[in-house]
């Protein structure tokens, strides 16, 4: 049987995981303030593929698919990495 002080410790083990866990999934689902617009970072529409230092962005049929930026990225000014009409 655990003494009072053990299952104390183990509750509150427990609590700390699930909110580390609670705020990660928070972070990944793009909460608000928590991603910097996609637009921002956009170049032109004479460029298919560009990199601000962080993140990649694509423009695809569906849309934009970027990737995801590092935790300690500082971005940079866009640039131009592939025009339209060059193929991949």
């Amino acid at each position: 049987m655990l003494a009072r002080d053990e299952a104390l410790a183990v509750v509150l083990s427990i609590v700390v995981a699930l909110a580390a866990a609670a705020f990660a999934v928070l972070a990944a689902s793009g909460a608000p303030g928590m991603r910097a617009p996609v637009q921002d970072t956009t170049p032109g529409p004479s460029c298919a593929e560009w990199t601000n230092g962080c993140v990649v962005c694509r423009r695809t049929p569906e849309g934009l698919a970027c990737s995801t930026p590092g935790i300690a990225c500082t971005p940079g000014a866009p640039r131009c990495l592939r025009p339209v009409g060059v193929p991949i």
